[in-house]
C-alpha cells in the first residue's frame, strides 16, 4: 500500500510545476495588461505589492504618483490578484468620473469596497435607480434642513471644544493630540445630525466601537476570516447598517404621526411618508434596510473626510497667522460669542473669507486622495492605452488639486475670492467632492461643518502647534492627516464660553 508521504512525493513535481506555471501566467497577465506603462516589471506572487501598501500607504501612493509623472500621467501595479491603474492626469481622471455606468466604470469607494460595504449602497447604483435615490435626498438639503443641521453641529462642536480645553489641556500646559478627539467630535456630530433622537446611549457606544473596527479594517489586508481586521470590519458594517435601518423605521413612525423633523433622517422620511399618504406607492429603494445602507454611505463620507479636513484646518491656520487673523476678524464682525446665540445659516453665508479658507483646506489637503473605480469592460482611456476589464482604477484627486491653480503649492484662500474665482477658472481641477453623476451629494453640508468648526475653534480658543520633525507629513488613517496627529497647546481665548441652546 502506498503511504501518504510516498504519494505526496510522487505528486510534488507536478504540484510544483503547476504552481510555477500559475505564477508565470500571473506575471505574464500583469505585463500584458501593463503594456508600456510605467510600473514595476515584476510583482510579488499572489499578494502583489499589498504588503508595501499596508505597511506605508503614504510612500506607496507617492511612488505611484511620481512613477506616473506628467506624461503619460498613468502608472501600473498589482494588489492581491488585481491589476491597478493610478491616474495622475486631471483630464484622464475626468474620463473615469464621467463614465460611471454599467458598461464602463463602477465606483467602489475602496479597493475591496463591495465586500466591505455590503449590497445596499448608493455608490454602486447607476441610471434611473441612482437618480431616483438622489431625488429622494433633495429634502435633506433645503434651507430649513440646513438650519436644523447647523444648530446641532454647533452644540456638538462647542461641547467638544470645552472638553478639550478643560479636561485635556491642563489650562494650556499640556499638549493635546487632536486626531482622536476630532474623530470623536465628528462621530457624535454625524450621529446627532443624521439620526438624532433615534440612537440611544448604549447604541451610540456600540456604534462607536463598530465604526472603529471599520476604520481599522479598511486599512488592512482583505482577509475575510474571523480574527482578521478586514473580516471584523465587514461584520461591523453590517451591524452599523442594521442599527441605522432601525433608526429609519422609528423616524418613519414619528413623521407619520405628524411631528416636526429634528435631524436628517426625519427630513428624508417625512417626504417618503407624504408620498405614501398621497396614495402613491413607496418610492423605490425606500425600505428601512436599504436606507440603513445609504445612511452608512453618508456616515462614511462625512466622518473620516471631515476628521481629515478639521485637523488640516488647525495645522494650516497655525502655520498661516495672517489667515488666522483675517478669519477671527471676519467671524467677530458677524457673530459674537457673548450673544449666546447660535450662528445662523444667513451669518454662515456672510463668512465669505472663512468659507474660502475651508475650500482651500479641502483643495490643499483633499481628505480622500483617490476615488477607486473598477473597469466593468475594456475602456479606451487614451489613444494608446485601453484599460483592461477588471482593473481597479485610482483617479488621484490629490494630484489634480496641484494642477492648473495659480501657485498650487501655496496655501492661498484668496484664490477662492470673488475677484480671482479660481474655483470657477480651474473648476475641473477641484475634484475633492468628485465629478459627474456620483459627485458628493453632501458637499454643502461638509463645507458648512468645516466653516463652523473654523469659526468657533479660532474664536473661542488660542492654540499653538507643537512642532516636530515631519509633523506635517501626510499619513493615511484612512483619510489623510498630519503625521503628529495635529498636536497643539490649547487655552481659552474668551472670558466665558457661549451658552448655546436650540431654544
Amino acid at each position: 500500500m502506498i503511504s501518504s508521504a510516498s504519494m505526496f512525493a510522487s505528486l510534488a513535481p507536478y504540484i510544483a510545476s503547476a504552481l510555477l506555471l500559475f505564477l508565470l501566467l500571473e506575471q505574464l497577465s500583469y505585463l500584458i495588461k501593463k503594456r508600456n506603462l510605467p510600473g514595476p516589471l515584476f510583482v510579488p506572487p499572489l499578494i502583489g505589492n499589498a504588503v508595501a501598501l499596508v505597511r506605508d500607504p503614504t510612500s506607496f501612493w507617492y511612488k505611484q504618483s511620481s512613477t506616473a509623472g506628467n506624461s503619460p500621467g498613468l502608472s501600473a501595479n498589482y494588489l492581491v490578484g488585481r491589476f491597478i491603474l493610478y491616474i495622475r492626469d486631471t483630464e484622464l481622471s475626468h474620463q473615469v468620473f464621467s463614465n460611471v455606468r454599467p458598461d464602463a466604470f463602477h465606483l467602489v469607494g475602496h479597493p475591496f469596497g463591495k465586500k466591505l460595504f455590503g449590497d445596499h449602497n448608493l455608490i454602486y447604483m447607476f441610471g434611473e435607480d441612482h437618480k431616483s435615490v438622489r431625488r429622494q435626498l433633495a429634502p435633506n438639503f433645503t434651507p430649513k434642513a440646513f438650519s436644523t443641521y447647523t444648530a446641532l453641529q454647533q452644540l456638538v462642536i462647542l461641547r467638544h471644544l470645552r472638553r478639550w480645553e478643560e479636561s485635556f489641556s491642563g489650562g494650556g500646559t499640556r499638549p493635546v493630540v487632536l486626531r482622536n478627539l476630532v474623530r470623536e467630535l465628528n462621530l457624535e456630530t454625524s450621529q446627532t445630525v443624521f439620526v438624532g433622537p433615534y440612537l440611544e446611549k448604549d447604541a451610540r457606544d456600540r456604534f462607536r466601537k463598530d465604526y472603529n473596527l471599520f476604520n481599522l479594517g479598511s486599512m488592512a489586508l482583505p482577509v475575510d476570516l474571523p480574527g482578521f481586521a478586514f473580516g471584523e470590519a465587514r461584520r461591523a458594517v453590517t451591524r452599523l447598517a442594521e442599527t441605522l435601518a432601525v433608526c429609519a423605521g422609528k423616524s418613519k413612525a414619528r413623521m407619520a404621526a405628524g411631528e416636526e423633523p429634528t435631524c436628517l433622517i426625519d427630513f428624508w422620511m417625512q417626504a417618503i411618508v407624504a408620498e405614501v399618504n398621497s396614495g402613491n406607492p413607496p418610492p423605490p429603494h425606500s425600505g428601512d434596510e436599504e436606507i440603513g445602507g445609504f445612511l452608512f454611505d453618508f456616515l462614511f463620507a462625512a466622518q473620516d473626510a471631515s476628521t481629515s479636513s478639521l485637523l488640516w484646518a488647525v495645522a494650516l491656520l497655525d502655520s498661516e497667522p495672517e489667515v488666522l487673523r483675517r478669519v477671527r476678524e471676519e467671524v467677530a464682525r458677524i457673530w459674537s460669542h457673548e450673544s449666546d446665540a447660535l450662528i445662523t445659516v444667513e451669518q454662515l453665508a456672510e463668512m465669505k473669507y472663512t468659507r474660502a479658507v475651508a475650500r482651500e483646506v479641502v483643495r490643499f489637503r483633499p481628505p480622500a486622495t483617490m476615488v477607486p473605480h473598477v473597469a466593468a469592460e475594456d475602456f479606451p482611456l487614451t489613444e494608446s492605452y485601453t484599460v483592461p476589464k477588471g482593473t481597479i482604477v485610482f483617479p488621484s484627486v490629490y494630484d489634480s488639486s496641484f494642477q492648473g491653480f495659480t501657485e498650487p503649492d501655496r496655501f492661498d484662500p484668496d484664490r477662492f475670492s470673488e475677484t480671482r474665482k479660481e474655483d470657477q477658472v480651474f473648476k475641473r481641477n477641484f475634484l475633492a467632492f468628485g465629478w459627474g453623476p456620483h459627485q458628493c451629494v453632501g458637499q454643502r453640508y461638509a463645507l458648512n461643518h468645516l466653516v463652523l468648526f473654523i469659526a468657533m475653534f479660532s474664536s473661542l480658543l488660542d492654540f499653538e502647534r507643537v512642532r516636530s520633525d515631519g509633523c506635517d507629513e501626510i499619513v493615511y488613517c484612512p483619510t489623510i492627516s498630519p503625521k503628529d496627529g495635529c498636536t497643539v497647546f490649547l487655552s481659552r481665548r474668551v472670558a466665558a464660553y457661549p451658552d448655546l441652546s436650540l431654544n
